[in-house]
């Protein structure tokens, strides 16, 4: 795996303000090829003047009819994002408490999405650890909830698309190679539990659970 600290702290490379978003394109192909393009890329959201950023190190994939997917049963008003073309954010509100926030993947008219399930921190930490309440950098954002508490994403970013400024993805040349990453069965399903379709970043401290591989 190429490893390279947060650009923020790179002579000579873009702080993260100066991040371009991934064009649209990007996410418009089969969701499990973009799971290796995905893991190792920059979130980024703004929210005023300040930035809170953080790499992908897990997601999970929800795909089409897979019983375990919002979708599984067809379109609704809650999971209407998931059918647009790849590109946006779909931000769903859980257990009465929380937020999750996907990337939607793939063809307009096909359900498709990565549950982004951990980051690890880079820009904004400080931000991060009031909205957490938390002082511990692996208690940050090591999990769906956590991290969309720590980045200030909530239902105001749901149907966002991804090339805007306020919220996005983007490339700072962080390689990941087929052996850095690892699948294993998904997390908090009750369906869908044989599929592994969670992947994560081998040795990655800020992965929200260890599963080894089957």
């Amino acid at each position: 795996m190429s490893h390279r600290p947060s650009q923020e702290a790179v002579i000579g490379h873009p702080a993260i303000n100066e991040y371009e978003p991934l064009p649209l394109d990007f996410y418009r192909h089969d969701t499990f090829a973009l799971v290796p393009k995905v893991l190792g890329k920059i979130l980024v959201r703004k929210i005023g003047s300040k930035y809170l950023a953080g790499r992908i190190v897990e997601v999970e994939a929800y795909v089409g009819s897979d019983p375990a997917s919002h979708a599984a049963n067809g379109m609704t008003e809650r999971n209407r994002v998931m059918f647009e073309a790849g590109g946006m954010a779909y931000v769903y509100f859980t257990y009465g408490m929380h937020f999750c926030f996907n990337i939607v993947t793939e063809r307009e008219g096909f359900p498709a999405a990565l549950l982004v399930r951990a980051l690890e921190p880079l820009s904004g930490i400080e931000e991060m650890k009031k909205r957490r309440e938390k002082d511990a950098m692996t208690e940050l954002t090591n999990g769906p909830a956590k991290l969309c508490q720590a980045m200030g994403i909530d239902r105001s970013c749901n149907g966002l698309k991804l090339d805007g400024k306020s919220l996005f993805i983007a490339d700072d040349g962080f390689v990941v190679g087929h052996a850095d990453v690892i699948s294993s069965t998904r997390i908090g399903i009750r369906v869908g539990t044989e599929s592994e379709w969670r992947y994560y970043l081998r040795g990655n401290g800020f992965v929200s659970r260890r599963q080894p591989r089957k």
